[in-house]
């Protein structure tokens, strides 16, 4: 088996780690038990680039004992775990990742892990399909599908479509119900107010959050900062979600207006240059910047470090920017996912249900043609993941009788 990470040796670590997220993520079990016997995955050839911690090795070890030759490349050098990688690879994984790799060593790992010639891609971000299309094309025949699991990712995977370059299926399991409603949601607003506190030791009450998007992202971390005493302050392009923001209690400013006023910013919007040269020179001294977007690009870098006179690392995962005028700005993991870089993002049972999508998503294109394409995660398959969360908690569900659905059938009263 190839692989190429840090320190085999860390694997008892990593293994650790990875007992302790199963224990909490019941879905993923019941779905082991489900296919065991079955092996829907035997004979495939899975390729990942993923996020390598706890929560989605035991995904990737699930591919692996159903059948499938699984190979995974680190999504984010600062979100790579050297002893999950380690693990990883004692437990039949073959991984391209290390910790804090450089951005050359991370596009070769993406391409060590199609090297493999997958028929199934499991992308964060949509790199892995990127790759396929510009680089690599003769592997484009042998692969079936694939899955992506992010808002930035499904957004370049639109955009292939709609120019008709999208040469295989692609399942958008971000859009399923129960991850947008949930780990966006619940999963983003927890892991990024971790992230923050983790890293900085700071309190959040009484001070002024500024949160640039209003998304289902935005949306978590506006709930959680609320929850622990900041006033929110919302920045969007959106009227409709502006509107929502208001009517959820929160300031709604543009971003010019909210850069002289704030103490923390985050950025979940997506996008490039959300906050740029123009909102730095505004800035209080001593704020923070976080970014929860997918790509380090929202919180402009270069612009910071053309306004500096100096940066350094004043904790561990805090760059603080020294501008020539002598305020300072501290910048959060670098600007990459501020949950991931650092903490160790989102909840372990909210992970639980995104990888079950994800895992049913290989079955369905393991076992179904697809034409080319953009697809929604199959109804039926959305609602049983979380069918299996609610019984692993003993909840029960009304249903209706057959006079009830009689009558939601009938337009006569």
């Amino acid at each position: 088996m190839d692989y190429k990470i840090a320190d085999r040796g860390l694997a008892p670590s990593g293994e650790k780690k990875i007992r302790w997220a199963k224990q909490y993520m019941p879905v993923l079990r019941l779905l082991e038990e489900k296919y065991r016997k079955e092996q829907p995955l035997a004979g495939t050839v899975i390729s990942a680039c993923l996020h390598l911690e706890a929560k989605t090795a035991c995904l990737l070890i699930l591919l692996k004992d159903l059948g499938a030759k699984v190979t995974a490349a680190g999504s984010n050098p600062l979100s790579t775990q050297d002893d999950i990688c380690a693990a990883l690879v004692e437990n039949g994984v073959s991984v391209f990742s290390r910790h804090g790799m450089t951005t050359e060593e991370y596009f070769e790992n993406v391409r060590s892990a199609l090297s493999v010639k997958p028929n199934i891609i499991v992308d964060d971000g949509a790199d892995l399909v990127a790759m396929v299309h510009s680089e690599m094309r003769d592997l484009l025949p042998g692969i079936r599908g694939g899955s992506e699991e992010t808002t930035s990712g499904v957004k370049r995977l639109k955009s292939m479509a709609n120019e008709g370059v999208l040469a295989f299926p692609m399942i958008s399991v971000n859009d399923a119900h129960s991850k947008y409603l949930f780990d966006n949601r619940y999963g983003t607003g927890q892991s990024v107010m971790d992230g923050i506190l983790r890293t900085t030791n700071m309190l959040v009450a009484g001070k002024n959050v500024v949160i640039a998007g209003y998304g289902w992202c935005g949306r978590g971390v506006a709930m959680r900062a609320s929850a622990m005493g900041a006033r929110v302050i919302v920045t969007e392009i959106d009227p409709h979600r502006a509107f929502e923001a208001l009517m959820d209690g929160y300031e709604v400013a543009s971003m010019d207006d909210a850069a002289s006023r704030g103490d923390i910013f985050l950025t979940l919007t997506g996008n490039t240059r959300v906050i740029r040269r123009e909102h730095f020179e505004k800035m209080k001294d001593g704020v923070l910047l976080g970014n929860a977007g997918h790509f380090d690009v929202e919180i402009c870098k270069p612009d910071l470090l053309d306004l500096s006179s100096s940066v350094e690392e004043a904790r561990p995962g805090v760059e603080t920017y020294t501008l020539k005028d002598g305020r300072r700005i501290h910048l959060l993991g670098e600007g990459r996912l501020v949950n991931l870089a650092c903490a160790d993002g989102h909840p372990i049972e909210i992970m639980d249900l995104s990888f079950a999508l994800q895992l049913e998503s290989a079955v369905f294109l393991a076992k179904n043609t697809l034409k080319p394409g953009l697809y929604d995660v199959p109804e039926a398959i959305d609602r049983a993941v979380m069918e299996a969360k609610l019984a692993s908690l003993n909840i029960r569900l009304d249903r209706m009788s057959p006079e009830q659905e009689e009558y939601m059938k009938s337009w006569v009263e």
